[in-house]
């Protein structure tokens, strides 16, 4: 009965969301403190108390009609102007709302940005590890996925990979800075790097390569490190962006397409993006919190309460024996598995009620990602189990 395109997605499942699933089977089992579950990205820092205020304050003083309206597809132009006004200030652009289309999250600015460019049989290169959804997304419009092999020695891309990779059908590159699974952020040499090999294919094949800087974790970066402005670096470059972690807005679905006046053809680009947002199902996004944005658009997290998650947990497993490269940013930990097998690490971990994510799913073998965007106490109680698993291992 199913369509063809969508049996292997089945198949397939989403480790990240089986493994959630797999913590509430043993929390029934055994009690929610009992299980230490560490498999998705699920904030758990509350929203900005800026963020509760602005929806207060939209239903009490704007037009419940015009709130609960539609708009244009791209979004309420005040909305978007609020949006590169902070981009502005931020960054030193010159962005306008007529480059911003508001979309139901960041992975629906990728389908809608995807579904804008790709012809089938079009290609899209990524970097391993990434987030497991970008081959169901390129997928969805019967494009090929092109990873390049992940470089485990500091995670960030592989320029001589890229190289390789590209052909006369690639029509982008994706790249997900911080990075989501492993914490790291590309730095201005790599950026400059991949301009200077995209440059280059792009005059080897007469084309143009859209780079998608897929940055839901931006705001999230620690000990100083600064995430650098990606446009600032590569020529043809588009961002997509969500409130889900800089606000602990998941569950509200809302982000933005930035489109820059640099993309060859902006306007027809900007225009097609705009319909594809509503013939992708979307229509436009939320309108609610599109309004309270705009009261809010400069709020932010509480990220030491996560740079406190992520200095417990990485000194823990530290010293336990385990290998991880230390985040910079997001709410990830990249663990290598001691014996190079992630889905036996996996299986190890679960026998102590500890979940986490094999590296499998995000293109790389032999690690698993922890979230450590948990409470700091069940940080603290899973300790002893993680010694548990080190024992095991002989570490």
């Amino acid at each position: 009965m199913i369509s063809e395109k969508m049996k292997p997605l089945v198949n397939n499942n989403s480790a990240i969301r089986a493994m959630f699933e797999e913590g509430n089977r043993l929390a029934a089992l055994y009690g929610r403190e009992n299980v230490y579950d560490f498999s998705l990205g699920n904030p758990n820092v509350p929203a900005p108390k800026e963020v509760k205020q602005a929806l207060l304050d939209v239903l009490n003083e704007e037009d419940s009609c015009f709130v609960n309206g539609y708009m244009s597809n791209a979004g309420y132009p005040d909305t978007r102007k609020a949006v590169a006004d902070s981009l502005n200030r931020r960054f030193g652009t010159a962005y306008g709302p007529q480059n911003l289309i508001m979309t139901v999250g960041a992975a629906s600015a990728i389908n809608i940005f995807l579904k804008t460019i790709l012809d089938p049989g079009d290609e899209v290169v990524t970097f391993a590890p990434y987030f497991v959804e970008y081959g169901n997304y390129v997928r969805n419009y019967d494009g090929i996925l092109r990873v390049v092999p992940a470089n485990t020695r500091d995670f960030q891309p592989d320029i001589e990979g890229l190289r390789a990779a590209v052909t006369s059908r690639t029509k982008a590159v994706i790249i997900n800075t911080p990075n989501n699974p492993t914490g790291i952020v590309y730095s201005e040499e790599t950026l400059r790097a991949l301009q200077n090999v995209i440059a280059e294919k792009e005059a080897e094949y007469g084309t143009v390569i859209i780079t998608v800087s897929d940055e839901p974790y931006r705001e999230l970066a620690y000990d100083g490190v600064k995430v650098p402005w990606v446009p600032d670096f590569l020529e043809h470059a588009v961002v997509v962006y969500s409130y889900s972690k800089s606000l602990s807005l998941p569950g509200q679905r809302i982000g933005w397409l930035l489109i820059p006046d640099s993309i060859p053809e902006a306007e027809e680009v900007i225009s097609a993006a705009t319909i594809a947002n509503r013939v992708c199902g979307a229509v436009n996004a939320p309108s609610l919190i599109q309004r309270a944005l705009i009261r809010c658009i400069d709020a932010s997290t509480d990220i030491e309460a996560y740079n406190a998650n992520r200095e417990l947990l990485y000194g823990g497993l530290k010293e336990l024996g385990f290998e991880c490269a230390k985040p910079q940013g997001a709410f990830y930990l990249f663990v290598k598995a001691p014996d190079g097998d992630d889905a036996r690490f996996v299986d190890v971990c679960k026998k102590y009620n500890v979940l986490v994510v094999p590296g499998k799913s995000f293109a790389c073998a032999g690690y698993v990602r922890l979230a450590y965007c948990v409470s700091n106490d069940m940080i603290r109680r899973s300790l002893p189990a993680f010694r548990k698993i080190a024992e095991e291992y002989g570490l």
